[in-house]
């Protein structure tokens, strides 16, 4: 396989309607092994379109180049209550991605 699956957490702001289902906002991303490209990528906000949005804003940046670029294009872009939390979920998702970087090459 050519790409690896990482999951990032955060929890959600009070009174958002992704709160009553889940305490937490998970992002997940699809990498690309050799590149380290988010080829997909999905959250738990509750509407399916903020999902999509989520997908097209991340798809296509580089976890090799740091996650400064999609955080500024989520603070940007998103202007919803969860965008913290958004941000935060980035930066535990490149945590986690950085902890395994080395496995990425093998």
């Amino acid at each position: 396989m050519k790409t690896v699956f990482i999951a990032g957490h955060a929890r959600l702001p009070a009174g958002m309607a992704a709160q009553n289902l889940y305490e937490t906002l998970t992002i997940t991303a699809e990498i690309d092994r050799k590149y380290s490209v988010i080829v997909a990528a999905s959250c738990t906000l509750a509407t399916q379109h903020g999902q999509d949005f989520v997908h097209q804003l991340l798809r296509g940046y580089s976890l090799r180049d740091g996650i400064d670029e999609p955080l500024q294009a989520i603070q940007t872009h998103y202007l919803g209550k969860a965008g913290s939390a958004l941000q935060s979920a980035l930066r535990d998702l490149y945590k986690q991605y950085d902890a395994q970087r080395t496995k990425l090459s093998e």
